[in-house]
């Protein structure tokens, strides 16, 4: 077995969100979290994983190594929502929140997160993709939810470890930690192979 944190490289983790915060440290890595604002525009012809990879590559290719630690390993990562041939991203109020999880309810949705390994000289991608099964869920299910636990921040407008995850999706099919935002399984092992 490879110890990550003795592996000669500063981990950084460019992401504000603290779902993948709290994964990543969970399996035990130290690092350092920086961010670069970044557009995340991508071409129309992009599909599925092809957007959650373009990305995740754009959130890389921010970062100036001069700017960085020596020996610094980067990770991005980015994830969508895929239902009936459309992406759909973070919503952007409220009622567009719930616009979206009326679209997901009674559906079968795929979430698909591309995650980048880089230091100064290697380049990795690699990408995660789980289905999601709703159960039809009520108008006055879907307002409460939003109203109370604001997903604004939220890839289709949901968090699956949040109240929703609860009492709306019968079952996935894929990492259950993929759909919070960071397939930290697949993750682990990537790493270890990219350290070697």
């Amino acid at each position: 077995m490879i110890d990550l944190n003795n592996s000669g490289y500063h981990f950084v983790l460019a992401s504000q969100s603290p779902r993948r915060l709290s994964l990543l440290k969970e399996i035990g890595l130290e690092f350092e979290v920086q961010v670069k604002t970044t557009d995340e525009f991508y071409p129309p012809h992009l599909q599925r994983e092809e957007i959650a990879l373009h990305v995740s590559r754009k959130k890389a290719e921010a970062f100036s190594f001069d700017e960085l630690p020596a020996n610094t390993l980067l990770i991005t990562a980015d994830t969508i929502v895929w239902l009936n041939g459309e992406c759909i991203g973070k919503p952007e109020d409220e009622e567009d929140a719930i616009q979206m999880i009326a679209k997901l309810s009674g559906n079968v949705h795929t979430v698909y997160t591309g995650v980048c390994l880089r230091t100064s000289d290697k380049f990795h991608s690699f990408y995660v993709s789980t289905d999601v099964y709703f159960r039809k869920l009520g108008m006055d299910e879907i307002r409460h939810y939003v109203e109370k636990y604001k997903p604004l921040d939220k890839a289709g407008a949901y968090g699956i470890q949040e109240w929703i995850g609860y009492v709306g999706v019968e079952r996935i099919e894929g990492s259950y930690f993929n759909v919070m935002g960071l397939p930290v399984q697949r993750l682990y092992c990537e790493l270890l192979e990219f350290v070697k």
